[in-house]
């Protein structure tokens, strides 16, 4: 199979789809791996990297979605990239489909096997490929919602740590999962007061377990949600529903009500954001403030330390990258039923239940859009030179 990895172009994406070890073991595989010109150099990889380890380079973007039989990537495809996407060509990235309904559109027109990595899940629920830039957002939250708190940046002026003699910041985390506990990490080693609200008693057990007392956890309905966004200095939106938009937890009324130049950070902003008054940011322009509420929603926060983000994210990425390359997606699929709940579109059809929902689009089944494709015979992988 020919692997295509353009460079991204999203605002200020630094990150890169696949790094020289990925290439080693795609190449050592019999794979072709076509590398576009300085897509790695944000994240520190040089082309002479990828060259040692098998790759071709490529300056020309669209000799890449020409070329390749699966794209792999990091974010979504932007309007420019949508011409040179194939006709029932794989892409492998994130997606985040929920919230872009115009790219869902394009994809089904172009019969695009869309693999979504923010939806592969294995039996006990976990999301592999989308906990590495989980952990690194829940993170940042913290980084930029302390950041945003100072006064020159249109925050009240507030230091989350405090100092003897005066408060310290409140911070309220919306949801218990891997973002919420790592800006819950973060947020109590900077001394903060901290509160986790989350509907699963038994990830708020696990939290109080963890962290001894050192959060408040609480059960997240409306009035805790209203108390505790209300109090807060910094609210942190940490919800995921896979594949589903993200619920509303913070209507524009309670941010209304919150002190000036409090602090929103909605890393949910990817599946549209639980926060109503979010919109999405870039990296140019991260902040924005509504009802005297300054809001930092930037919909790809890893990009900015992109090396750590890489690596972090194409350790998890590459052995199902593998799997596809070596046999194909519908036989990979079959043998792998996380790798199947990551195929969110498949010839022109939503194959994702709540990605369906989301759009307002009927859901058909894989295995059904698998044996109702006439094309999936040729899926199967072309024979790929190996690399000197």
């Amino acid at each position: 199979m020919i692997v295509g990895i353009p460079k991204e172009i999203k605002t200020r994406e630094y990150r890169v789809g696949i790094v020289p070890a990925g290439v080693r073991t795609l190449t050592a595989h019999g794979h072709q791996v076509v590398v576009e010109h300085d897509a790695g150099a944000g994240a520190g990889i040089g082309d002479p990297e990828f060259q040692k380890a098998g790759a071709q380079i490529a300056r020309d973007p669209t000799e890449i979605w020409g070329r390749a039989d699966m794209i792999v990537k990091v974010k979504e495809p932007l309007p420019p990239e949508y011409e040179s996407i194939r006709d029932g060509q794989i892409i492998y990235t994130y997606f985040h489909l929920a919230a872009a309904p115009d790219l869902a559109a394009v994809l089904l027109t172009k019969k695009v096997a869309a693999v979504a990595y923010e939806t592969i899940q294995t039996a006990d629920g976990t999301l592999p490929l989308l906990k590495p830039m989980s952990e690194v957002a829940g993170k940042m939250a913290l980084q930029v919602g302390a950041a945003c708190l100072e006064k020159e940046h249109g925050g009240k002026g507030v230091l989350l740590g405090g100092v003897p003699g005066v408060r310290r910041g409140r911070v309220a985390i919306l949801g218990a999962g891997v973002v919420g506990t790592n800006a819950a990490k973060i947020a109590v080693g900077l001394g903060a007061e901290v509160s986790v609200l989350d509907i699963n008693l038994d990830r708020l057990g696990y939290l109080d377990d963890v962290f001894l007392g050192r959060v408040t956890t609480l059960f997240s309905d409306t009035a805790q949600i209203e108390r505790a966004v209300g109090d807060a200095d910094l609210v942190v939106g940490a919800v995921l529903i896979p594949g589903a938009r993200a619920p509303t937890l913070v209507p524009e009324a309670l941010i209304a009500e919150m002190g000036e130049g409090s602090v929103v950070v909605d890393v949910a902003v990817d599946q549209g954001g639980c926060i109503e008054t979010c919109r999405a940011t870039t990296h140019d322009n991260p902040t924005y403030v509504k009802h005297g509420v300054v809001h930092y929603c930037v919909a790809n926060m890893p990009g900015a330390v992109a090396e750590t983000s890489t690596f972090a994210l194409t350790n998890t990425t590459i052995p199902y990258a593998v799997r596809i390359a070596d046999q194909g997606l519908a036989a990979a699929v079959a043998g792998s039923p996380p790798l199947a709940l990551g195929v969110n579109l498949y010839g022109g059809k939503v194959t994702h239940a709540a990605v369906a929902r989301a759009l307002d689009r009927p859901y058909t089944p894989l295995s059904e859009a698998l044996a109702h494709d006439p094309g999936r015979e040729n899926e199967a992988p072309r024979p790929a030179a190996r690399q000197a």
